[in-house]
C-alpha cells in the first residue's frame, strides 16, 4: 500500500476522529477491552497519528508516514519509523502489539503478522482490529468521500479469513468481539 496518501492527506485522515466521535470511541472501547493492560514494552504497530495508542496507554509506536509520526509524537508516543512487514524492534522485544485498522492496507498480512510473532515476548497478545469486508462499517467508509481516499486502496477481509492468516503465522484466538463490522481478536503466540 503506497504511503503517499496517508502522507499527503495525513490532517484530512486525523480530522476523521474528531468528526466521527461516537464510531471512533466505540472502536476504541471494544479495543481497551480486549487489551491487556499496556506496560512499557507495548507497542502499536501501524499508529498512524496515534489515536490508539495515546489513549490506552501504549508507549512505541511503529509507523512508516512521517506526517502520521509527528501526529503520533504530539499525543506522546514514542514513533519508530518503521512498516508491519519489517519492524524495527529485536525479538521478543514486546509484551503486546495493538494492530488496529492495518491489515487492509497492507499488500499481504503474513509478513506483518510474523513480523508481529518475532517482535512479542513469549505468551505475547496480539489484539487487532479490523473491518469486516462484508460489515456496513467498511461499506459505508467505501461511499464515504472524506474515507474513500483511503479505502478505495483497501482490502478487507472476513473474520475467518483474518483467523485463517494469523493462524498461518503461530497464532491462536484467545478472544474476540464483533459488532457493527469492526472486528478485534486478542490473540497468541502459540
Amino acid at each position: 500500500m503506497p504511503g503517499d496518501i496517508f502522507e499527503q492527506f495525513a490532517e484530512d485522515y486525523d480530522r476523521w476522529f474528531d468528526e466521527h466521535r461516537a464510531e471512533y470511541r466505540a472502536e476504541l472501547a471494544r479495543v481497551r477491552r480486549l487489551l491487556p493492560r499496556p506496560d512499557a514494552r507495548a507497542v502499536e504497530v501501524g499508529a498512524g497519528s496515534g489515536r490508539f495508542a495515546a489513549p490506552l496507554g501504549i508507549p512505541i509506536g511503529i509507523e512508516p508516514s512521517p506526517a502520521l509520526g509527528r501526529m503520533a509524537r504530539e499525543r506522546g508516543i514514542e514513533v519508530i519509523r518503521g512498516r508491519a512487514e519489517s519492524i524495527p524492534l529485536r525479538d521478543g522485544a514486546c509484551s503486546s502489539a495493538l494492530v488496529v485498522t492495518v491489515i487492509c492496507f497492507l499488500d499481504d498480512p503474513v509478513p506483518a503478522f510474523r513480523e508481529i510473532h518475532r517482535i512479542l515476548a513469549p505468551q505475547g497478545t496480539l489484539v487487532t482490529g479490523f473491518l469486516e469486508r462484508e460489515g456496513p462499517i467498511a461499506q459505508k467508509y467505501l461511499h464515504e468521500e472524506g474515507k474513500h481516499r483511503f479505502l478505495s486502496r483497501a482490502r478487507f477481509y472476513s473474520p475467518d479469513e483474518v483467523r485463517e492468516l494469523l493462524g498461518r503465522t503461530g497464532f491462536f484466538v484467545a478472544g474476540a468481539e464483533s459488532q457493527a463490522g469492526f472486528s478485534v481478536l486478542t490473540v497468541r503466540k502459540a
